[in-house]
């Protein structure tokens, strides 16, 4: 990894700008692609702005990449023309990027809500059917069969990661099951970025929270180990207001949470 160059689309979003400094002391060069310019924080970061929707730019953003860790996204619910452009058109511009200047990795930020309707008593693996829970986790779906395709058509090695409800802290009672630390998070997408027979994979980047409703098998399977467990601040959260019954994906499986933000 020390003579390696990594791209970080998304590079000024939360889970970026946590996970950073430690890809940044891994690699020779992280490069930070975002939509403005991200001011770098370490000397070996570099600064490349460009919009996912612009196949150029993203490519001559790759170009001399070993690989590629995509969350540049609209990161929730919004009108799906909206969706469709940035987040499964610009996952497509970053996949056939990888392609044409020979990076050989692409860690694909997906989410835990690609499978948000199944019930909260069953335990959900990646390979069982997605189960969408609006408009975004659709979205979601569309990008990881396109890492499927670049896998298996083009040789790309992927991983697609499931990411929970990353929080410093779980901040209800949804949480307690779907939380991802950010500790957790950090080994997450480093396992994906280093397991050496990576193919293809899709993951629940999810903390080891004991109220869980994802396998940890297939993260396991690349070196994901994750430490934390919602349950120790299961106190705190009881104080505050419990959240209704229903599929895991709670509040974002309603019907009005898809439909007022669409035009």
């Amino acid at each position: 990894m020390a003579d390696q160059t990594w791209v970080l689309t998304g590079a000024a979003g939360r889970i970026a700008s946590s996970v950073r400094p430690s890809l940044a002391e891994r690699v020779a060069k992280l490069r930070l692609v975002d939509l403005d310019l991200v001011e770098p924080a370490h000397e070996r970061e570099e600064s490349v702005v460009a919009d996912l929707r612009d196949q150029r730019a993203v490519e001559a953003a790759l170009v001399g990449a070993n690989g590629v860790l995509h969350l540049g996204a609209l990161a929730d619910e919004a009108d799906f023309h909206d969706l469709a452009e940035v987040n499964i058109l610009g996952t497509y511009h970053v996949f056939e990027a990888a392609r044409r200047t020979g990076a050989e990795r692409v860690v694909f930020a997906s989410t835990n809500r690609v499978t948000g309707f199944y019930s909260r008593t069953t335990l959900v693996e990646p390979e069982m059917p997605t189960r969408p829970d609006g408009f975004y986790a659709v979205s979601k779906i569309a990008c990881e069969a396109l890492g499927r395709l670049y896998s298996d058509k083009f040789g790309l090695r992927v991983a697609s990661l499931r990411i929970g409800s990353f929080e410093a802290t779980p901040g209800d009672e949804r949480q307690l099951s779907t939380w991802l630390s950010p500790s957790d998070c950090e080994q997450a997408f480093l396992a994906a970025m280093t397991a050496p027979d990576l193919t293809y994979t899709a993951i629940y980047a999810v903390s080891r929270n004991s109220r869980r409703w994802w396998d940890l098998s297939a993260g396991e399977a690349v070196g994901f180990d994750p430490q934390d467990d919602a349950e120790s601040h299961a106190a705190d959260v009881r104080a505050a207001r419990p959240e209704a019954a229903g599929p895991q994906g709670g509040h974002y499986a309603s019907p009005d949470y898809s439909l007022d933000r669409q035009r």
